[in-house]
């Protein structure tokens, strides 16, 4: 059997993934986020996007949870079987491409994501498979199909926009001519300039969110200081008033009720000022905020994802979740029943016993990521560097934006995966024509 390798590493995966379908029917639920998502009327996010709300929406008249997840779990799978399949036109072997992606196959915290009714998942997908699409073959049509999904990807996380940037400054400096380059951008503005419009229509403002400064404002509390900062009058409300050694991780300052943000009355305006402030703490206190992001990007370094005793919204219940009365209609409207996460046992106990070792250690994940990046550039493999680039930007950038968190690494699994399977093949097929003659010809 010529893919008896990849066989071999699905069937587990999908064993697992049937634990998660038996063990916590219908769906785990995420905070207040999984509700917002579910809410029967369309709006654009006030916090975050609302790609991944229109892809529920489509699903609502099935009213099943089990039926979204179940499909997030098909979507990575299938992607699992997409990169290994562009590794193996590459040249890898069999058994080469599938040690590949397993770590897309067998990470817990993946299996989790898929299990959520969250973003996540679906832009795992729409960015790997972008990816992937465009280094497997640069034409005007694949540039046209992966910017749709690096588009849709931007509406799903606003963390996929520069990834379509990175993506064009790949195609023009490989020098693939002006078409694909042409078709990636257009394609991509598409979702994104339907979206910004939908948002202008609804709520006044040609953009994606109205949060992007309260998320940088939070990350300031970290290091803030207004004694050093010196804000305007109009600012110094948003001051925070409890000791640097006392205050809570960043996005705490987002939702609790001492958060100074609270006082600001309107969602834009909050919002603005929010930027203001932040971009005036960035400048009076640069080191300091280098430190926090240094300091944030330390956690790469931790072996263990999540320890035994540690409260964490990322561990598998061992309990049945109650939902709050506030959004319980949300979720059982949608589901048209019950929808609060059940235990199921033996299969819960089964995948939770399988969380505190399936996973990948983001230590040698990170040290992957950098190996990748070095050889890419020793062996010039050019191709491996836009996936290798674009995992380094989804992991490297949250830090600077808001907060690191364990959530936010995730999506660079496959596209680490990509790049070094890309970075051992035998040579780049993805080489402009013009360039493959010059080759040809010395």
């Amino acid at each position: 059997m010529a893919h008896r390798a990849l066989v071999i590493a699905m069937l587990p995966a999908i064993g697992l993934r049937v634990l998660a379908v038996l063990g916590f029917p219908p769906a785990i639920l995420f905070y207040g986020d999984s509700f917002a998502f579910l809410k029967e009327e369309l709006t654009p996010g006030t916090t975050r996007p609302s790609g991944y709300s229109l892809l529920l929406a489509l699903l609502r008249p099935a009213h099943s949870l089990t039926l979204v997840t179940v499909l997030q779990h098909l979507l990575v799978l299938g992607l699992a079987v997409a990169l290994y399949a562009l590794l193996r036109r590459r040249g890898l072997p069999g058994w080469g491409a599938a040690l590949l992606v397993t770590p897309l196959l067998y990470d817990e915290f993946m299996i989790l994501l898929e299990h959520m009714i969250m973003a996540d998942a679906v832009f795992v997908v729409l960015v790997a498979a972008a990816m992937a699409l465009i280094v497997w073959r640069v034409t005007p049509a694949t540039a046209a199909v992966g910017g749709v999904l690096l588009g849709l990807a931007g509406i799903t996380r606003t963390v996929g926009l520069p990834l379509l940037i990175l993506t064009a400054a790949y195609l023009l400096i490989r020098r693939y001519g002006w078409r694909p380059l042409v078709a990636l951008l257009v394609a991509g503005a598409i979702p994104l300039g339907a979206y910004a419009t939908w948002m202008k229509v609804e709520k006044g403002k040609f953009g994606l969110t109205e949060a992007d400064g309260n998320f940088l404002w939070s990350r300031t509390m970290s290091f803030a200081d207004c004694a050093v900062i010196k804000p305007p009058e109009r600012l110094a409300v948003l001051c925070p008033d409890m000791p640097v050694e006392q205050r809570p991780y960043p996005p705490h300052w987002l939702w609790e009720s001492f958060s100074p943000l609270l006082k600001v009355p309107g969602t834009a305006n909050r919002n603005q000022l929010a930027g203001e402030f932040a971009r005036q703490a960035i400048l009076a206190q640069p080191g300091a905020y280098l430190g926090a992001v240094v300091t944030d990007l330390g956690q790469l370094l931790r072996w263990e994802r999540t320890g035994v005793d540690e409260k964490t919204p990322y561990k598998l219940p061992a309990a049945e979740r109650p939902i709050s009365e506030s959004v319980r209609g949300v979720a059982e409207s949608y589901e048209a029943g019950p929808a609060a996460t059940r235990v199921v046992e033996p299969y819960a106990g089964w995948l939770r016993t399988y969380q505190r070792f399936g996973y990948v250690p983001f230590p040698l994940l990170t040290l992957a990521l950098v190996g990748t990046l070095a050889a890419a550039l020793v062996r010039r493999r050019w191709d491996a560097l836009l996936p290798g680039l674009a995992a380094l930007a989804l992991v490297a950038s949250p830090p600077f934006l808001a907060a690191f968190d364990v959530r936010y690494v995730i999506p660079a699994i496959p596209l680490i995966c990509l790049a070094a399977g890309l970075t051992l093949a035998k040579g780049d097929r993805a080489a402009p024509a013009a360039e493959r003659e010059a080759v040809k010809v010395a």
